[in-house]
């Protein structure tokens, strides 16, 4: 087994082995600590998966979110204002939300993970954000209630929202050696 895939599977296990994962785990577990911040390109990936004879296809990156919600087009709507999420567009009318590209990250948690806060809630999204502060300032603005984590990671600066619903949103400036690539 080699150095970073040893390296990958501890950070894993620490992480997936703990009720209460660290901030920027999330970020760790998505990418390999051994590799550097800008991974090759998918056709680099591609073109090595081929030659060393693999033909794996893989997704290109998230297509859309979906989750029930009590008052849909409230919630629609409280995402547009505030976080900039554009509607899904319906018809020839409107146009998708198009997100920067970026790291994401793709990490199940234990079920018993107080992570999200309320055991009740089964997912989190993770929006990145260019700046934190401004992002802050225009919820709070707005009456929205945001705890800002004290500390900054090695992976950047991370603050906790909860949409009207109650849903856990964090927001995440990355540091520089996690931004966009």
């Amino acid at each position: 087994m080699s150095f970073e895939r040893r390296r990958l599977l501890q950070v894993l296990s620490y992480a997936f082995g703990s009720s209460l994962m660290p901030r920027g785990a999330l970020v760790l577990a998505a990418q390999n600590p051994a590799q550097p911040a800008s991974p090759a390109s998918p056709a680099q990936a591609a073109a090595k998966n081929q030659s060393e004879g693999k033909q794996m296809e893989r997704v290109a990156g998230i297509g859309g979110f979906f989750f029930r919600a009590k008052d849909p087009k409230a919630l629609t709507r409280w995402y547009r204002e505030h976080l900039g999420v554009g509607l899904t567009p319906s018809g020839d009318e409107g146009s998708s939300w198009d997100q920067e590209a970026g790291p994401t990250a793709f990490s199940p948690f234990p079920e018993a993970s107080k992570y999200f806060g309320d055991p009740e809630k089964v997912w989190m999204i993770n929006f990145r954000v260019h700046d934190l502060d401004k992002m802050v300032a225009q919820l709070q603005a707005a009456g929205i209630e945001v705890k800002v984590d004290p500390e900054a990671s090695e992976y950047g600066r991370f603050a906790r929202v909860h949409d009207p619903e109650g849903n856990p949103i964090e927001l995440w400036q990355p540091s520089k050696e996690h931004a966009a690539h």
